[in-house]
């Protein structure tokens, strides 16, 4: 297993790592839409809050050499199911057409921070 720290948040002192090799698969853990080593969430609501979810997640793949184009299932975590439309707006404009990784979405109370989506993500290395 290789253990994989996220530079722009490890002096945050999170109690995770932001992804864990095994083999050829990376397990990422739960992003939200916060900017960048801040605990501080973007402003917007869902879609700037997805948005910037997404491209926490592409900062770790790309730190592992990897895109969405090798993520292989997502969970989505959702403060509000009413809104699950509007994350899916942004959320597909990350991912080729006919591309989709598999998905698993469900509403929580309690998300981090106040956030109003989570999203873990399962990559596979070529």
């Amino acid at each position: 297993m290789q253990f994989i720290a996220s530079p722009n948040d490890s002096a945050l002192g999170l109690p995770f790592s932001a992804a864990v090799r095994v083999g050829d698969m990376l397990h990422l853990s739960g992003a939200l839409g916060n900017r960048p080593g801040t605990l501080e969430l973007v402003e917007g609501g869902i879609a700037a809050e997805a948005r910037q979810a997404m491209e926490n997640i592409g900062r770790v793949l790309a730190a592992c050499g990897l895109g969405f184009a090798d993520v292989v299932k997502c969970t989505i975590m959702l403060a509000d199911m009413s809104e699950w439309r509007a994350f899916n707006q942004v959320y597909v404009a990350y991912f080729e057409p006919g591309r989709l990784p598999a998905r698993s979405a469900f509403g929580a109370t309690g998300l981090a921070l106040g956030a109003r989506v989570e999203i873990e993500a399962l990559a596979r290395f070529p």
